[in-house]
C-alpha cells in the first residue's frame, strides 16, 4: 500500500526516528502504526525516542568556510564526554560540510548525507551512542572575506565556541583578529541598529531610574542617560567595542585602518541559553532515605 506523508510524520513524532526510518517501518508493516513501532524497536531505533526528554546542553560547534561563504552549526549532547568521541566529531564535521550547501536549519535536516538525511543520521547516532542529541541551530554568512575561528578546539573546525566574521574589503589577518575578539567579548549585535529594541528599552529604563536616584534636575538626568547609553552601546555592539588587540581603537576603526568594514558576525557557544539541570547528589540521597 502507498504510505502517506501524514503517516510518516505521525510515526516520526511518536517514535523520534528519522523520516527514512519511519517510511521503511511503515512500508515493512503495510502502514500499521503499532506494528511499525514494534519494527523500529526490533531494529533498535526506537531507543532514540526514550532519550528525547533528556537535557542536551553539551556538544560541539562546527564551523566551515568555502570561498566567501561561512557556516556555523551547534550539535548538542547530554555529556561533555560525547564531544570527545571521534564518532560524534565526525558526525558534526559532516553536518557542517552539508550546511555549506543549504540555506537554513530545515534545509540542513533534510540534506542528503551518508545514504540518508542529516536528521536520519542524527537519530541513528542517538541510538548507537546512547545519548540524546540535538541539531540545535545553524547560521550562514557571506562577504568579500569570511573567516572562522574556534576557541577551545577539539579538532579542526570543531570546539566549544565557533565564530564567523565577514568583511567588505580588508584582509584575512584583520578578519581573524576580529573573530578572536568576538570569541572573547561575545557582543550582542553588530551595531546599534541591530540591537533588540526591547533590550535597549529595558536598559534605558534601568539607567533612567538610576539617574533619577541622584536627585539632579531633569535636563542633567537626560544628559546622564545619553552618556550611559553611549557606554552601553560601546559594551554590547561589536563595531563600537574597544578592540582587544588595541584598546585605543574601536573594532570599526581597527577594521577601517586595514581598508575593511565589518558586515556581519556569528558567535555560537555550546549550550548558550540552555538551562542545565544541576544534580544535587546529597539531596537526592537524603530524599531516597526519607531525610
Amino acid at each position: 500500500m502507498a504510505i502517506t506523508a501524514k503517516q510518516v510524520k505521525e510515526l516520526r513524532d511518536s517514535s523520534g526516528v528519522g523520516m527514512m526510518d519511519a517510511k521503511k517501518a511503515l512500508t515493512a508493516t503495510d502502514g500499521d502504526m503499532e506494528a511499525a513501532i514494534d519494527w523500529l524497536r526490533t531494529k533498535g531505533l526506537s531507543k532514540a525516542a526514550k532519550k528525547s526528554g533528556r537535557t542536551a546542553a553539551e556538544g560541539l560547534v562546527g564551523v566551515a568556510v568555502e570561498g566567501g561563504v561561512g557556516v556555523a552549526i551547534e550539535v548538542n549532547s547530554e555529556t561533555d564526554f560525547v564531544s570527545k568521541n571521534a564518532e560524534f566529531q565526525d558526525m558534526v564535521r559532516a553536518f557542517t560540510t552539508a550546511a555549506l550547501g543549504v540555506d537554513d536549519l530545515d534545509g540542513l535536516n533534510a540534506a542528503a548525507i551518508e545514504g540518508g538525511t542529516v536528521s536520519d543520521v542524527l537519530t541513528n547516532k542517538i541510538a548507537t551512542i546512547g545519548e540524546n542529541m540535538n541539531l540545535r541551530r545553524m547560521a550562514k554568512l557571506s562577504g568579500d572575506i569570511v573567516v572562522s575561528y574556534v576557541h577551545n578546539s577539539v579538532a579542526d573546525g570543531l570546539g566549544q565556541i565557533g565564530v564567523l566574521v565577514a568583511l567588505k574589503g580588508g584582509n584575512e589577518d584583520i578578519a581573524k583578529q576580529i573573530a578572536m575578539h568576538v570569541a572573547a567579548t561575545n557582543p550582542s549585535s553588530l551595531s546599534e541598529a541591530d540591537l533588540d529594541p526591547a533590550m535597549v528599552e529595558r536598559e534605558k529604563n534601568v539607567l533612567t531610574e538610576q539617574a533619577r536616584e541622584s536627585g539632579k534636575p531633569e535636563n542633567i538626568i537626560e544628559n546622564m542617560i545619553k552618556g550611559r547609553m553611549r557606554k552601553f552601546y560601546e559594551e554590547v555592539t561589536l563595531v563600537n567595542q574597544k578592540f582587544v588587540i588595541d584598546p585605543d581603537l574601536t573594532v570599526a576603526k581597527a577594521a577601517a585602518a586595514q581598508g575593511a568594514e565589518v558586515t556581519g558576525f556569528v558567535r555560537f557557544g555550546v549550550g548558550d541559553g540552555i538551562e542545565k539541570k544541576v544534580e544535587d547528589f546529597a539531596a537526592e540521597v537524603a530524599k531516597t532515605m526519607g531525610g
